[in-house]
């Protein structure tokens, strides 16, 4: 079982390492600028000691100090510092815009992707964890990727570098360095092979904890009122201890990396300046005698080699962040988007406003049937008014109408055309829609009734609100139009909110509307004043009516009573109440309740 697991997370860290790669593809460029400039960088780093040596044999040597070679020396270690701080400098700025850039392309992606995305996959995942995956996975999988870039090539060429010039000091020696090197290796992979379970479970579990703090932080008026505030803190310091558990594991063994590849380094130092002290004055197999500033230079090469294991493997554990990270984000990017449209769809232009639904049958899993054979014709310019209990289907039939969800039997028409042979940005583009649920933008009231069609003038925009009723409070506001809406416009009310929600549909209004109990949030004084610009906006117009307040339908031309799926009853208000069926009785029991 484990051995399963452990091969699978192999499998996926080895896909979002190709992924990685597949993003890195198109600044090959300035990947390889990057590499030439670590190459100047560490050259230039690992001359100086050599000079180093070279200074320290003529200060202690036999004879007289020549100032004239020691200051030569000094000049070229000057030079060589100042270019290893350009080349380094240099090499920042190119890894900063190569990670920035992979980051920005990854996050747009990931972003448009969500918008393509099924209704069915927004329904079962939560907002928290797709805003996790989005923002911070991204953020943390940028950080790995900017310190592998900016000590992966440095540490790679200073190992290679580094061991040239120990091998033209004193090769002997170097084969002892060599000789523990693995070591290191060893402690690094066993060290970072362990860290990536714990680094999957900490980005896991920080989605979950989004999640409910979003949750919670949107709705914390309704936890007050049912006095849940105790049971939902305590449902955050479960997630919260959750992810403490997973970050605490991570932060162990990645802390251990460290730690015991010094340990390592000091071991081969210690044992290299034995060596070394001991070939000052003796040859051993025909070895050359090393002068003191020789072992100068030589020990100084010593800690640089050992000094980018270090490096390395605080990477190669980081990188196992990045590649949880990364792979969280890949997940989503590699989600099923909606069926695209067909090669031959059709680009409807405006509708007339013919809509037809025939024999649909739909079902969101297939053991439990929602909607069965439903057949339903609107002619243009007529109002249909759906009603019905809770669960009955009235939202779902809207959602097959928009095409968020295709019907699984019998068709959807418009204008005599199926939906699903027309693209969909041009199907929704003949919608309007008003919902119960208001959603605004961050911006001006302005900005927000111009929402679909931004290039409206002021006088339009005015308009719309006098017909939507909204201009009056509009007006009595500090600044008028250009008030700025807070945060899903909390500094409006839920009437005030749904008004300009309806103010943006009469902007622009389209062939087709639907109405999903758009009044349901405005007394009814001001209900009774959106009823007759209501009238008027659907002259006309086909329009969908979703009402649980009968009183805003009286006069539809068609209500359709659903319940479980089906229509029960059709027809007109007057009829209906003369039947004397399912739609009379819920008609008389909302007056006897008020």
């Amino acid at each position: 079982m484990n051995a399963n697991a452990d091969k699978k997370a192999d499998n996926r860290k080895a896909q979002t390492f190709r992924r990685i790669l597949q993003c890195i593809q198109p600044y090959k460029g300035l990947v390889l600028l990057s590499f030439f400039l670590a190459i100047v960088s560490t050259v230039s780093v690992l001359a100086l000691p050599i000079l180093i040596g070279n200074g320290v044999d003529r200060i202690i040597g036999p004879g007289q100090v020549d100032f004239e070679v020691l200051t030569g020396i000094l000049i070229r270690l000057l030079l060589l510092i100042l270019t290893a701080a350009v080349s380094q400098y240099l090499m920042n700025t190119v890894n900063n815009r190569i990670t920035y850039h992979i980051v920005m392309d990854l996050r747009e992606k990931a972003f448009r992707h969500v918008h393509v995305l099924p209704l069915s996959y927004l329904d079962v995942h939560s907002t928290g964890d797709l805003i996790s995956r989005v923002v911070t996975d991204i953020e943390q999988f940028s950080d790995g990727l900017l310190l592998g870039f900016t000590q992966l090539f440095t540490g790679v060429v200073t190992i290679l570098g580094t061991l040239v010039f120990m091998f033209s000091l004193q090769p002997l020696v170097t084969l002892v360095v060599l000789a523990f090197t693995p070591v290191s290796f060893f402690v690094a992979s066993f060290i970072s092979g362990r860290t990536y379970t714990y680094f999957k479970g900490q980005s896991e579990s920080r989605g979950r904890l989004t999640d409910l703090t979003n949750e919670a932080l949107g709705n914390i008026k309704v936890v007050q009122t049912f006095g849940q505030e105790k049971k939902i803190s305590a449902e955050f310091d479960r997630r919260n201890q959750e992810l403490s558990g997973y970050s605490m594991n991570a932060t162990f063994y990645s802390s251990l990396t460290n730690p015991t590849t010094r340990f390592v380094n000091s071991l081969i130092y210690n044992g290299v300046v034995i060596c070394g002290c001991l070939l000052c004055f003796m040859t051993p197999f025909g070895a050359e005698v090393l002068t003191i500033g020789g072992l100068t230079s030589f020990l100084s090469y010593v800690k640089q080699f050992s000094q980018p294991f270090n490096e390395i493997t605080a990477v190669l554990t980081e990188f196992q962040n990045s590649l949880a990270s990364a792979s969280r984000v890949f997940e989503l990017i590699d989600e099923e988007p909606e069926p695209a449209d067909l090669p031959d769809a059709a680009v409807m232009g405006t509708a007339e406003g013919h809509v037809d639904l025939e024999n649909v049958s739909f079902s969101y899993v297939p053991e439990r049937p929602l909607i069965e054979n439903l057949s339903v014709h609107a002619a243009p310019g007529m109002r249909i008014a759906i009603v019905g209990p809770t669960g009955c289907g009235k939202t779902t039939l809207i959602n097959l109408l928009m095409r968020f969800y295709d019907v699984n039997k019998g068709a959807v028409c418009v204008d005599g055309t199926d939906i699903r042979r027309i693209t969909r940005s041009s199907l929704r583009e003949n919608y309007g829609m008003v919902l119960q649920d208001t959603w605004l933008r961050s911006g001006t009231i302005r900005d927000n009734i111009a929402y679909g069609r931004p290039e409206a003038t002021d006088e339009e925009i005015i308009a719309a609100a006098k017909k939507a009723h909204a201009h009056s409070f509009i007006r009595r506001m500090e600044n008028g139009y250009d008030t700025v809406i807070e945060e899903n416009g909390g500094n409006l009310s839920a009437g005030q909110k749904q008004l300009l929600c309806i103010a943006r549909v009469m902007l622009d209004l389209p062939p087709i509307l639907i109405l999903d109990e758009a009044t349901s949030s405005i007394d009814t004084r001001t209900e009774i004043r959106i009823q007759k610009a209501f009238d008027e906006m659907m002259k006309g117009r086909t329009s969908f009516i979703v009402a649980h307040r009968l009183s805003t339908i009286r006069d539809a031309d068609l209500i359709l009573v659903m319940k479980d799926g089906h229509i029960i009853e059709q027809g007109n208000h007057d009829t209906l109440l003369e039947t004397g069926g399912f739609y009379a009785d819920l008609y008389r029991s909302q007056f006897a309740v008020s």
